[in-house]
């Protein structure tokens, strides 16, 4: 059963009591418990060591299992009393007022935020009042995130106007959310009834977006393990070879390749493979001086069109 980020975090603080109640407890006990898979529940404690009582990296969550049992290795260093600095009570009272302003928030969820923010700014004193002239306005992906989130909760159906880059295109389109996720961006994995399949769509690239009646109901999928990036190759995939200047050299690092050489000038050529050669087009375009695509040659004769083109139209 798909689950959306507000019920996931509800979760995630709940587990964290009934593990330290519970050491050395079981993968099948806790996953049982807590009505999810054991895919799912390793999921989260795959997320729970990076929390903690402190912003600045110290004082995380110590939980790690073996496949059958989960321990935890520091629950009273944990259990201390919180003491947040100015700069991390201010941090908190920003975000937790930007984020009770989100359309579509459930309204007991946005209640509890409010009386929890009441709570920290009480305790916070001449931080609260800093932290009171800051504020936060999230852009068109808020709005989104937030009537996705909705969808999935009511289980609903979506409408999107989406920008897709490979196609340089606005397409109209209806989707059962599935699941909500984070891997550098945010996207909204979900069944498309465009396409009759799975799509995955970025957040910052829906234009626009609709709650409908109609209810979700996609078709039962296996959810992918995204632990290795969102963009996994397969050794099919035709192969692409891109030379960048060291001010490309960030291509390597966001790109999942198979090799990466150095040039003599401190570049790099760069090997990758991609179903969709075509979608590297824009990449060339971005990096401009800083690199071009080497092979297949069709690929780059049509980047270096694409270039022409772009600098035709500046001219015009």
């Amino acid at each position: 059963m798909a689950t959306n980020a507000i019920d996931q975090t509800r979760r995630m603080l709940s587990l964290v009591t009934y593990l330290r109640e519970r050491p050395g407890a079981r993968v099948s006990d806790v996953a049982r418990a807590f009505g999810i898979t054991e895919d799912e529940l390793i999921g989260d404690l795959d997320v729970l060591p990076m929390c903690g009582t402190s912003f600045r990296g110290g004082d995380l969550l110590d939980i790690d299992t073996d496949g059958d049992r989960i321990w935890w290795h520091n629950p009273d260093d944990v259990a201390e009393p919180l003491r947040l600095a100015a700069d991390e009570a201010t941090a908190l009272l920003v975000a937790a007022r930007a984020v009770s302003t989100l359309p579509g928030l459930r309204e007991g969820d946005r209640q509890a935020l409010l009386r929890a923010t009441a709570k920290l700014e009480a305790a916070a004193g001449e931080a609260a009042g800093a932290s009171s002239r800051v504020s936060v306005t999230f852009e068109s992906e808020g709005g989104v995130f937030a009537d996705v989130d909705r969808a999935i909760a009511e289980r609903r159906r979506l409408w999107l106007r989406y920008y897709s880059p490979a196609r340089d295109e606005l397409t109209e389109r209806e989707v059962d959310p599935i699941r909500l996720f984070a891997v550098g961006h945010t996207y909204v994995e979900a069944w498309c009834r465009l396409s009759e399949a799975r799509r995955t769509f970025r957040l910052d690239r829906v234009a626009e977006i609709k709650l409908l009646d109609a209810p979700s109901d996609p078709p039962p999928v296996e959810l992918r393990d995204l632990s290795e990036g969102l963009v996994q190759p397969a050794a099919e995939d035709p192969e692409v070879v891109i030379e960048v200047a060291p001010g490309g050299r960030w291509v390597a690092e966001y790109y999942p390749h198979d090799s990466a050489e150095e040039l003599p000038d401190g570049g790099l050529r760069i090997t990758l493979r991609t179903p969709d050669p075509a979608s590297l087009r824009r990449l060339a375009l971005r990096l401009g001086r800083d690199g071009h695509i080497v092979a297949p040659q069709a690929l780059a004769d049509s980047a270096r069109q694409a270039s022409r083109q772009a600098l035709a139209a500046y001219g015009e």
